[in-house]
């Protein structure tokens, strides 16, 4: 998803600062399905306010500089509508943790032992994310979606689990 519908559906949701949008994409539930950074949503969120589709006003904070906060205007929530009917192109996956598990072979067995030992932690980790997001939300799409990610995070895990064996060497008998 682009960065311009990213914003546009986040705001739809209600009013948001930029920093607030970043941090749904990093550390809410949108942080499993997209990225976006600093140095592409300000601009997003400057390009969208010039073209209508967003408004922007000012909220002062003591001690600091005004911060902005974002809404979606009748033309931003027909821009959104307008990305949404498009198809979504196919799911991209690139994956550190692959090609470092392909390469891993050419260093060591312990090498890839601990490669796979962290991934599945991580899966842990998110799976912990998801679950404390499902408790929180209401929203019927928005569970699907939390519930798609949990189990595509369990999937990996648990095929991590039952065939990490494959790449271990078995032990050497010892003879003697």
């Amino acid at each position: 998803m682009d960065i311009r519908t990213l914003c546009l559906g986040i705001l739809s949701l209600g009013e948001a600062t930029g920093y607030e949008i970043r941090k749904m994409v990093t550390d809410g539930s949108f942080s499993f399905f997209s990225e976006a950074s600093y140095g592409s949503i300000y601009p997003a969120l400057t390009q969208m306010t010039a073209d209508g589709l967003v408004a922007c006003r000012a909220e002062s904070q003591t001690g600091r500089p005004d911060k902005k906060v974002y809404s979606l205007t009748a033309d931003g929530r027909k821009a959104l509508e307008q990305s949404l009917t498009a198809a979504p192109g196919p799911d991209r996956h690139r994956s550190d943790f692959l090609a470092a598990l392909l390469f891993a072979e050419a260093v060591s067995p312990d090498r890839i032992n601990a490669l796979i030992h962290d991934r599945i932690s991580e899966h842990d980790e998110q799976i912990a994310l998801l679950k404390g997001h499902l408790k929180d939300e209401q929203g019927t799409v928005a569970r699907f979606v939390l519930e798609y990610g949990l189990v595509m995070q369990e999937a990996a895990r648990r095929f991590l689990k039952e065939n990490r064996a494959r790449l271990s060497p078995a032990p050497e008998k010892q003879t003697g």
